[in-house]
């Protein structure tokens, strides 16, 4: 039988490998949350600051845009509703990706910014990018598995959300 010494240091070596591992667990979802934050952030701001989008007709329009995809949607009553007010639902889209990248860079409510941004996402790939041809071209997809995890997660560093449940833990 054959007997393995450790040593203090093995012992050393060990914790620091593991707190290594657990701090980049940790942090893992850190880039992709500052990554969808902004990128959210820009698209919202995009949308506002371009007043063809916002238009109900004309080239660059949400209008037209609603228009060219509504038969090759997967759900063409969505971009029915959306065709009823197309410069309402261009300033919700715009609004919406505002607050949901707000919400993913703070960390606030993050749970539910990133359920609102993977149901963006879901609606963007079944009406905009469902024609897509093959489907992983279309990057409304990934966006939506890319949030997903953050659904699942949250935001447990970095995070207005860490820092309201230290402050109830303190309290109790």
């Amino acid at each position: 039988m054959t007997h393995v010494y450790r040593t203090t240091a093995t012992y050393a070596a060990d914790d620091a490998s593991t707190n290594w591992k657990e701090r980049a667990a940790r942090y893992s979802l850190l880039p992709l949350r500052l990554f969808l934050g902004a990128t959210f952030i820009y698209a919202g701001l995009d949308k506002l600051f371009d007043s063809a989008f916002l238009s109900a007709s004309g080239t660059g329009s949400i209008g037209a845009l609603m228009e060219n995809v509504r038969n090759s949607s997967a759900v063409p009553a969505l971009v029915d509703v959306a065709l009823k007010s197309p410069e309402g639902f261009g300033y919700a889209m715009a609004f919406g990706e505002l607050a949901v990248g707000i919400g993913t860079l703070l960390g606030l409510l993050a749970r539910l910014a990133a359920l609102g941004g993977a149901l963006i996402s879901l609606s963007l790939w079944l009406t905009v990018s469902w024609q897509t041809e093959p489907y992983y071209y279309g990057n409304d997809l990934a966006y939506l598995m890319a949030w997903l995890p953050l659904v699942l997660a949250g935001a447990s560093v970095f995070s207005l959300d860490a820092v309201i449940a230290e402050r109830r833990r303190r309290s109790r």
